[in-house]
């Protein structure tokens, strides 16, 4: 794949950001604090969905097995 050709396919996608969500309106600080605060916030939900998605779905798991018959598994 051609460098050129990535260098703007992402210049692309960053121009498609600025325009779904509106920031390129916004200040040269505005903008740094607004993708600042997204960053942030999407780090959070990534880094929450890695912690706990995979308890909830061993828990949901655990209570359909239970539900449809399976048998508890021996704690000795």
């Amino acid at each position: 794949m051609d460098i050129k050709h990535v260098k703007d396919y992402i210049s692309w996608l960053y121009y498609q950001y600025l325009l779904v969500t509106c920031s390129y309106v916004l200040e040269p600080w505005e903008q740094s604090m607004f993708h600042t605060i997204t960053v942030t916030v999407f780090a959070m939900v990534v880094y929450t969905a890695y912690v706990f998605v995979p308890i909830h779905v061993r828990l949901a798991f655990e209570f359909f097995s239970q539900i449809f018959g399976a048998q508890p598994e021996s704690t000795i």
